[in-house]
């Protein structure tokens, strides 16, 4: 049910800026949740959304600085092709409950990033996720 919740706000938020988007909620464990595509979205975005919060869930971090952390630390690039399920762009952010890492929201489709992360982190509001 918190899936749900937080990908509908998400979704929710994007569209009340005019956004067609697709959320994602994917486990701990890898597994997508919950998966929503805004009527009018792209057919890539419900995959993109999906890899980033892959890329969170497993890794912990918002899929914006791990991208950041790969293009200062080209030796790092590998991580990149460690699964090919992660998407390495802005738009994806860790969901946290009481400090633990249980998985991770993705958001693709808006225009940028930035708009993605928003729309994610307002998802993550509607949960009390940290």
């Amino acid at each position: 049910e918190m899936a749900a919740t937080a990908a509908q706000a998400a979704l929710n938020a994007c569209a009340a800026e005019n956004h067609a988007v697709s959320v994602a909620i994917v486990g701990r464990d890898g597994s997508t949740k919950v998966l929503l595509k805004a009527d009018g979205s792209g057919p890539h975005t419900g995959s993109s959304a999906t890899g980033k919060g892959f890329g969170s869930a497993a890794l912990g971090r918002d899929t914006a600085g791990l991208a950041e952390f790969i293009a200062r630390n080209p030796q790092n690039a590998g991580l990149r092709e460690m699964d090919e399920r992660l998407v390495l762009q802005a738009g994806g952010l860790p969901i946290r409950i009481g400090g633990a890492l249980v998985g991770g929201i993705g958001v693709g489709g808006a225009p940028s990033g930035d708009v993605e992360a928003t729309c994610a982190g307002t998802g993550l509001d509607a949960i009390g996720a940290e």
